[in-house]
């Protein structure tokens, strides 16, 4: 388990730079009950671990005029790793596709969209995604209002964990 390389500092840092990644490394260092320099010095090393992948500004996207949120399932014809892999790429080169996960069951893949409006997410769903090779189905279900939306993990329900391990 890779939370076991880490020890209690390492995922306070993780959790509280999970909550606010604009905090400086003086404040940082202050909630997690360490000097700055090695502060700095672990999250250097969480970054270059792979642990911290970046670190991104939160937007509003309805405030920036993406009114419309879109879940699409996908089915493919083939499940060949080669199909796979190209949908996948596919979906990389799809600016209004912000998510693409493989699932198993019914679907082979869902994907989270974002649109200015209904009209430039039915293009892109008749125009792009409809009309890629290997598509076979798409199921889509538009968003009315969202009650969560937490990115991250949830650092409290791994340290119970660990701490029933103990």
């Amino acid at each position: 388990m890779a939370s076991t390389r880490l020890d209690p500092i390492d995922r306070k840092i993780l959790a509280e730079l999970q909550d606010d990644g604009r905090m400086t490394n003086v404040e940082l260092a202050r909630r997690v009950g360490i000097s700055a320099p090695p502060c700095l010095r672990r999250v250097r090393t969480l970054e270059e671990s792979g642990f911290i992948k970046g670190y991104h500004a939160e937007v509003d996207a309805k405030e920036l005029g993406f009114e419309v949120q879109v879940f699409a399932m996908v089915g493919l014809a083939s499940q060949a790793e080669s199909d796979l892999s190209a949908f996948e790429a596919k979906c990389q080169s799809w600016p209004l596709v912000r998510e693409c996960h493989m699932l198993n069951g019914e679907v082979d893949f869902m994907l989270k969209c974002v649109a200015p409006d209904l009209s430039s997410f039915q293009s892109f769903l008749t125009g792009a995604l409809l009309t890629t090779p290997n598509v076979a189905s798409v199921k889509t279900s538009l968003v009315i209002r969202g009650a969560k939306d937490k990115p991250g993990v949830p650092f409290d329900v791994l340290e119970e964990r660990l701490a029933r391990q103990a």
